[in-house]
């Protein structure tokens, strides 16, 4: 078996394996297959299947050699459902990968599936990590990342405000990215955030976090019934209640401290602790832990402990915002 290891940035390479399970990363992952592949031969022969159109046998026919010596590119996703026959056939293949063919394999790590994961590493694949985003600041990272990728510029606060106003499909903050750097020129900002995506940002749970941590009691009960008018799912803005308020504690118990050493200590960007600051004037000890036991009571009825998640949203809002405004 070759063991030779590919460069990662060899995308003819023979074998290409994309492991994780983040849609929109997979599918970019066998796009620039695909696009240095054309580009090498305009003809290039791109095959897309799934466990269930790969049965044992068809490996070896589409990887035989062809009158026209055609380049080929072979996608094979959800690799890790193939059935035990047909992962002997893929072994097989990496012993003795055919020239102009580059097998693209998508596999969403784990146990599942993990000797072919493990034959393809050995065979020296070229591996790209395709993980799942679940947390907020991975989320964050990504709108970095997408606009370093198409060469723009943008200040924190936006990409903060992009994540808030769009949530976490991937698929959709890429878009928005990219809809931004095309429509609009210099640094983005958040002011530029705002004009596009005001109906969204409004919606958003953290919208309805920020505006009942800053006693906004009036402007936190309208975000709350527009977000759950447009399908925002009520454990979310539970979620970013804790959050916003957790913040606040966190802050008030680190007071006197440099604001880079804040950053260090608690975890958030200088900026965000700047709107920490700007949002805990009002707020006393008993006030954070107030607002914390209606934030819990509230997920746990939204999470089926009540008769109506709404209310629990509205009495929490309240009474956050109520605590809030203790020292005013």
């Amino acid at each position: 078996m070759a063991t030779r290891k590919t460069s990662p940035d060899d995308l003819l390479g023979p074998v290409t394996l994309a492991v994780g399970q983040e849609d929109l990363l997979l599918d970019r992952a066998v796009q620039e297959v695909v696009a240095a592949a054309r580009a090498a031969d305009a003809d290039t022969d791109v095959r897309d299947l799934t466990p269930d159109q790969l049965q044992p046998g068809s490996l070896m026919e589409l990887t035989s050699p062809s009158l026209f010596a055609e380049r080929k590119v072979l996608v094979v996703r959800n690799a890790q459902d193939l059935s035990a026959e047909t992962v002997k056939d893929v072994k097989a293949y990496l012993d003795a990968p055919v020239e102009d063919i580059t097998l693209v394999l998508l596999h969403a790590g784990g146990a599942k599936g993990k000797g072919l994961l493990d034959a393809a590493r050995k065979a020296g694949a070229r591996e790209v990590a395709c993980p799942k985003t679940t947390k907020p600041a991975e989320r964050l990272t990504f709108v970095r990342q997408e606009f370093r990728r198409l060469g723009r510029a943008a200040t924190p606060e936006a990409c903060q405000a992009l994540v808030d106003a769009i949530g976490s499909d991937l698929r959709e903050l890429a878009s928005a990215v990219s809809q931004l750097t095309a429509d609009v020129d210099g640094t983005v900002d958040e002011a530029v955030v705002a004009r596009y995506y005001t109906g969204r940002a409004e919606a958003s749970s953290f919208t309805v976090a920020d505006r009942a941590v800053e006693g906004r009691a009036a402007e936190a009960l309208e975000a709350l019934r527009w977000s759950l008018s447009t399908g925002v799912a009520p454990v979310l803005i539970t979620s970013a209640l804790a959050q916003g308020v957790r913040a606040i504690g966190k802050l008030s118990s680190a007071r006197g401290m440099r604001p880079a050493d804040l950053a260090r200590e608690l975890g958030m960007p200088p900026w965000k602790i700047d709107r920490v600051r700007q949002q805990m004037r009002g707020w006393t000890p008993d006030g954070v832990a107030q607002a914390m036991r209606a934030v819990a009571e509230a997920d746990a009825g939204v999470k089926g402990g009540g008769d109506d998640p709404e209310y629990a949203l509205e009495k929490a809002v309240v009474a956050v915002a109520r605590a809030a405004r203790a020292r005013r």
